[in-house]
């Protein structure tokens, strides 16, 4: 099972560059790591996160939502790529996610997601696969519009 979907963060030509601020490519990276050090500050975030850094620019994380604690490792590439690579929890296969900083032209980013399971999905997940497809698409969204308003109000 693989799942990507492009979010475009500056679109300095077009009706969305005008209505949305410009992120520099270290404000956006700023945000991402946010993401890797502090999910708990988004939307649909766990209660608490913690982190440790094992080697540069790798870590070992315990996400906390309720009873459930899940493990991770998040490998990062600064300014380009964070990969967040989940243990086997329960009975689901785990789905390792990327997240590639691309500049198609000068000024012009966008965010590349990749979804990835670690092992054939079971009949289950099958049948839910375009529901996690389009939970996946709304948090990245809720993801990227958190950044937005988090560049107006604090500046990154």
């Amino acid at each position: 099972m693989r799942f990507e979907h492009l979010i475009e963060i500056n679109a300095p030509a077009t009706a969305v560059g005008a209505m949305a601020p410009l992120f520099t490519r270290e404000q956006l990276w700023h945000g991402l790591m946010k993401r890797v050090q502090t999910p708990q500050r988004f939307p649909m975030g766990p209660e608490r996160c913690e982190w440790r850094e094992t080697e540069p620019g790798v870590y070992k994380r315990e996400v906390y939502f309720g009873p459930h604690v899940l493990h991770d490792e998040v490998e990062t590439t600064p300014m380009q790529r964070i990969q967040f690579t989940p243990e086997a929890h329960g009975d689901t296969t785990p789905v390792r996610l990327t997240i590639t900083v691309e500049e198609p032209t000068a000024g012009r980013m966008v965010l590349r997601f990749v979804y990835e399971a670690l092992g054939e999905p079971g009949a289950e997940e099958k049948y839910y696969a375009e529901y996690r497809h389009n939970a996946w698409l709304h948090n990245d969204r809720d993801m990227v519009r958190t950044l937005r308003q988090w560049l107006n109000e604090e500046g990154l």
